[in-house]
């Protein structure tokens, strides 16, 4: 599975979208469904995180610098732009901001590492960068879409997201690492578990899809009008995430773990966080925003994929201490 990872996930997200076309009555039970296969795809993501790593990953100031950086000072500056080109209708507006200010935080791992990324670097990352779209997106959204928007989008939700998509994950990650570091059955415990990774990405895929498809009906056009947006977003910050793993002058392995997590965006949490918000019904086009932004991704990083080894080639290292 690891091997056809890519396959998969573009297979699971057509089931997905042709069950929520059959059966669009499941629509509501399947959005229910989705905070219980997130969460252990979340556990297995950072039980893959050891505790030790994560301590070393805070003392790696520059790729850690690098990675805050252009998540949470570029992505904003280039959602600004881009923000100008969407349409009018507020949830379309709200659904876009969701989802391109959170870096992702699962399968970037997978195609980073297909990519020649360090991928063991943004692995131990992934839970400071979870931690700080929590804090940071309140604010954000203030920013974007102004105090209107306080009557609308309360605070609730995020600490209770903070809660069961980060503090129980990570803890019981750690403990079963504990357990593995003791006992040879929490070693095979632990090894089986980082099996599920392809799989329960898959099904959150599916489920996802399908439960956001039946809402699409009489909004497709301002749906679609978000595609271009996203494609440009994938586009921009390529070169985006490339300028500024060379400003910290990182090596090829780590400025392509930068462009990644630069790139790609943290559609699977930040939909439940979306339904979570309880919007009203004039804005719950917004989920289906979220989800349209996987669509474009998924294909967009099986291009980077192939295109940002060439972009990032190993020997950029040395032509930026040259420089």
């Amino acid at each position: 599975m690891e091997d056809r990872q890519v396959a998969i996930y573009l297979g699971a997200m057509a089931l997905g979208g042709l069950l929520g076309w059959a059966a669009p009555a499941a629509g509501p039970g399947l959005e229910h469904a989705i905070d219980p296969v997130l969460g252990p795809l979340l556990f297995v993501t950072f039980l893959q995180v050891p505790a030790a790593d994560l301590i070393r990953s805070l003392r790696d100031g520059r790729f850690l610098s690098a990675a805050m950086t252009v998540n949470f000072v570029v992505v904003p500056l280039v959602v600004a732009v881009l923000f100008t080109f969407l349409p009018a209708d507020q949830a379309v507006r709200v659904g876009v901001l969701l989802v391109l200010l959170c870096p992702c935080v699962d399968y970037v791992i997978v195609f980073s590492g297909l990519a020649g990324g360090d991928s063991r670097r943004l692995l131990a990352a992934t839970p400071l960068l979870l931690v700080a779209q929590m804090l940071l997106l309140p604010g954000f959204l203030h920013l974007f879409m102004g105090p209107d928007l306080g009557n609308i989008v309360k605070a609730g939700p995020f600490p209770q997201a903070f809660l069961f998509l980060i503090v129980i994950p990570l803890a019981l990650a750690w403990a079963l690492q504990a357990w593995a570091a003791r006992r040879p059955v929490g070693q095979t415990v632990s090894r089986a578990a980082t099996t599920t990774m392809v799989p329960l990405t898959a099904v959150t895929l599916i489920t996802v899809v399908a439960s956001q498809v039946p809402k699409l009906d009489g909004r497709l056009g301002d749906v679609a009008a978000v595609i271009p947006v996203y494609a440009v977003f994938l586009i921009v910050m390529a070169f985006a995430g490339r300028l500024v793993a060379r400003l910290f002058r990182l090596d090829a392995p780590a400025s392509r773990a930068v462009v990644f997590t630069g790139a790609t965006r943290n559609s699977l949490v930040v939909l439940p966080l979306a339904l979570a918000l309880a919007l009203p019904d004039d804005l719950a086009v917004a989920a289906v925003v979220v989800v349209t932004q996987t669509l474009v991704e998924v294909i967009g990083v099986v291009a980077h994929v192939r295109l940002i080894p060439r972009l990032v080639p190993a020997s950029d290292r040395k032509s930026v201490m040259a420089g």
